[in-house]
């Protein structure tokens, strides 16, 4: 189990949106939901969960009808990737292999990732494992990890001057490293940035650990909307973002 899997559950935990939250069977395939297009389909966004939802969190909260509002050709799937499946590890293969794989092979012109805090978070560190896998990524409010990594950024002089040192495999010690060293990649490398957009609420929690990545991003994928750490800023962002990435 990743030990540091508890560091999410304490630090998420007060800004969930249904106490402890959905804990999942990680010895069971990823439970998915999906939502054909509205027309002819060309493109899929699949959505991670944020640390209080299930499907039917993530049903609830407006998201597909926010996607596909904007683009009528997205099929959306949901997926389910819940707590337990990070404390196992599996959680980024398992998406892989469940279903970004599946999915590339049915043929979409474009496959995009879209997670909520906890959602985000694995969003990041998917995009960061499988580079090229996906054609965008909309992270909403995602956590960036625990106060020692964001304190040793901050110290270097932000994320330009950090050094991450080596790669490193995934695990209890490594994954936030891991993480910021994507955010870094992005910052050196505007045409893989071009894909990331992010959005989140002027009162969130996380808002400090967030405002240290915008600058990986370009100014104008960035949308800062009113509220805190809940799907009533991210729903109605998420509709402001794809119109954006759409050049509406």
């Amino acid at each position: 189990m990743f030990r540091w899997m508890r560091v999410l559950v304490l630090v998420l935990g007060a800004a969930s949106l249904a106490g402890c939250g959905p804990r999942g069977d990680a010895t069971r395939p990823v439970p998915t939901a999906f939502v054909p297009a509205k027309q002819a389909a060309q493109r899929l966004v699949v959505v991670l969960p944020g640390r209080g939802d299930d499907l039917a969190g993530l049903r609830d909260s407006g998201i597909v009808q926010a996607i596909q509002d904007v683009w009528p050709d997205a099929d959306v799937e949901l997926a389910a990737v819940t707590l337990d499946y990070y404390m196992q590890g599996s959680a980024i293969p398992r998406l892989h292999d469940e279903v970004i794989g599946p999915a590339r092979k049915r043929g979409y012109r474009q496959i995009w990732l879209s997670g909520a805090s906890m959602g985000g978070m694995g969003a990041l560190l998917y995009d960061g494992q499988y580079p090229r896998e996906i054609d965008g990524l909309v992270l909403l409010a995602p956590f960036l990890g625990e106060d020692g990594i964001l304190d040793e950024v901050r110290a270097a002089g932000g994320l330009s001057q950090w050094n991450p040192g080596p790669h490193q495999a995934l695990s209890d010690n490594t994954w936030q490293r891991e993480l910021w060293r994507h955010i870094k990649d992005l910052s050196n490398d505007p045409a893989s940035a071009q894909r990331v957009w992010l959005a989140y609420g002027d009162q969130d929690s996380l808002g400090p650990a967030i405002t240290m990545m915008v600058p990986a991003l370009p100014a104008d994928h960035v949308r800062v909307r009113p509220g805190g750490h809940r799907w009533t800023v991210w729903t109605p962002a998420m509709g402001e973002l794809l119109q954006a990435a759409s050049g509406k």
